[in-house]
C-alpha cells in the first residue's frame, strides 16, 4: 500500500462474522468510494486470529492431542485466509485497492488496540454483533474494551434491523 503521509489511518476490525463484512462495506461506501484517490484515510484491515490451543506443545508423542491440536491450528489459518480474501473481495467490489490487510495472532482486544498504536490510527472501526447485556457480560465485548482502551476514536457500525 502506498502510504500518503497527509492521510490519517483508519483501522478496521475484521472477523468471519457478517457484522464485520457489513462494517467494511459501510465504511468503504462512506469514507472511500465517494472520494476515489482522494480518500481521507489509509485503510488497514486487521483480523485477530485466535492462538492455537496451548496443548500443542504439552501433548506427548502419540497422544490424541498431538493430532487434534495441529488440525486446529491449520483450521485457524484457513479461516484467517478466508477472512483476508473476503476483505480484499469487498474492497475490490467497491474499487478500493489501496488497503493493507493484516492477520495478527492473539486476543482481539489486544490485537486491535496494538494495531491502533502501531499504525498511529485516528479511528478504529468495528462491527457490532448486537449481543444483549447478558451475553455481553458473559462473553465480554471486544468493542467495549476497545472503546475504553484504544488511543483513538472508536466507531461501531451497527447493521440496521429490518422490519417486516
Amino acid at each position: 500500500m502506498a502510504s500518503c503521509p497527509e492521510r490519517r489511518v483508519m483501522v478496521l476490525a475484521m472477523d468471519e462474522h457478517e457484522h464485520s463484512n457489513y462494517a467494511l462495506e459501510w465504511t468503504l461506501d462512506h469514507f472511500f468510494t465517494p472520494f476515489g484517490a482522494n480518500a481521507p484515510f489509509n485503510l488497514v484491515i486487521v483480523n485477530a486470529k485466535p492462538s492455537p490451543p496451548v496443548g500443542v506443545s504439552m501433548a506427548g508423542p502419540g497422544a490424541l492431542g498431538s493430532e487434534i491440536f495441529p488440525a486446529v491450528a491449520v483450521q485457524l489459518k484457513v479461516i484467517a485466509d478466508q477472512i483476508t480474501e473476503k476483505a480484499k473481495q469487498i474492497c475490490a467490489s467497491k474499487s478500493v485497492f489501496e488497503v493493507l490487510v493484516e492477520v495478527v495472532e492473539g486476543d482481539a482486544r489486544n490485537v486491535l488496540c496494538d494495531a491502533v498504536e502501531r499504525h498511529h490510527a485516528s479511528v478504529l472501526v468495528m462491527g457490532s454483533r448486537g449481543y444483549g447485556a447478558i451475553k455481553r457480560a458473559v462473553l465480554g465485548s471486544v468493542s467495549d474494551h476497545c472503546a475504553r482502551q484504544a488511543q483513538c476514536s472508536v466507531m461501531i457500525v451497527k447493521r440496521p434491523k429490518f422490519k417486516h
